[in-house]
């Protein structure tokens, strides 16, 4: 068995989204059955990708115990189905990727999003999960938390 920091982007913009952000956590507490180590500060910013409410964003930092049956990118992709029971039980509802005018995916209001930025330092490409997360360089809603809690082996991607 081999522990493994493994690193969260959450984001709500819909109802009470601070109690989103506050139960994401604790569900992912119960879930991963550990405390998490870090958590960041929550800030608000403007939607990223569409027009929308604002969004309040957090990121945390779990050590995670990787059983020795499984891989890397086996135990991300099950920490992937838990995050993602996570977001259906506080209301996520999952739609398929669309694409506007521009070639560009469209983004949607949600109660919740967990995104999985880092796994360790590994590089895990999958058709479901690309980690580290393709996106943190261009998301300052990503980068501006990621920072207060990242370790030298993280804050060198950014």
């Amino acid at each position: 068995m081999e522990r493994v920091d493994v690193y969260f982007s959450l984001g709500s913009n819909m109802g009470d989204r601070e109690d989103h952000l506050d139960t994401a956590v604790a569900m992912m507490t119960d879930a991963f059955g550990t405390r998490p180590r870090r958590v960041s500060k929550t800030i608000e910013t403007k939607s990223w990708g569409f027009e929308s409410a604002d969004f309040l964003n957090n990121c945390v930092l779990f050590r995670l115990t990787r059983p020795g049956s499984m891989t890397p990118e086996q135990h991300a992709l099950r920490i992937l189905q838990q995050v993602k029971h996570i977001e259906k039980i506080l209301g996520r509802v999952e739609e398929a990727m669309t694409i506007n005018e521009k070639g560009q995916r469209e983004y949607h209001d949600r109660p919740i999003d967990i995104d999985i930025l880092f796994y360790g330092t590994e590089s895990i490409n999958t058709e479901t999960l690309t980690i580290p997360h393709p996106l943190i360089k261009e998301r300052d809603f990503v980068k501006i938390p990621l920072k207060e809690i990242a370790s030298e082996d993280i804050l060198k991607f950014l």
